[in-house]
């Protein structure tokens, strides 16, 4: 089965195909021939995920998924959000919207947080959605040069080092993005197990 991912971020690509492996083709943008920015105008992260999956099948006409991943941090009343790639507004960069979130956060003892990922899958013309979280908390400053976005301040419950300072394999153990991926590959694994007893074949 081949699907389109909504995105051209090569860390995202590689994360999912790292976890999905060889269960199903994965499809890039690039990949499928799109060159188009995709929409994210909404206030929630289930929104933004299931605006850009739609926007892919009403273009392509072919199954699809996106992901839309926020920060939340308890003590900035869920800030960064949905805002989270675009956290320090015009100057955004990774750099930069760590450098913000740091500010805002101070010295505050409490620095709990969770990065929450949603998926919206399309598959022919119908959209189930998947969520995973990954509960942890924001350190003082920068450790590690992996990972990407928010990774070199997230520290994962269960763990003393950040995302950044893991290799891939070991982030993928706690990631959001894994737990979510796991939930939609389980359900396209029994699709497609039922879609080939429907249509009488070996499953």
């Amino acid at each position: 089965m081949k699907l389109i991912f909504a995105s051209n971020n090569a860390h995202k690509i590689e994360e999912i195909r790292s976890i999905i492996g060889n269960s199903f083709e994965i499809i890039t943008l690039q990949e499928a021939g799109i060159d188009t920015d995709i929409p994210e105008p909404y206030d929630t992260i289930e929104e933004n995920a299931s605006a850009k999956s739609r926007f892919i099948y009403q273009f392509t006409g072919k199954s699809c998924f996106s992901d839309d991943t926020g920060l939340e941090v308890e003590a900035l009343g869920g800030e960064t959000g949905v805002k989270s790639a675009r956290y320090a507004g015009e100057n955004k960069s990774f750099d930069n919207n760590i450098q913000k979130l740091l500010l805002k956060l101070g010295n505050r003892p409490e620095r709990k947080a969770r990065f929450r990922a949603v998926i919206s899958l399309i598959l022919e013309g119908k959209e189930f959605l998947f969520e995973g979280i990954s509960e942890g908390k924001i350190i003082f400053s920068p450790k590690g040069n992996g990972g990407f976005g928010y990774d070199p301040v997230f520290v994962p419950d269960g763990e003393n080092r950040t995302f950044a300072e893991m290799s891939l394999e070991e982030k993928n153990r706690h990631s959001h993005r894994r737990k979510a991926l796991v939930k939609l590959v389980a359900f396209l694994q029994k699709w497609k197990q039922n879609h080939n007893i429907e249509s009488g074949k070996q499953p």
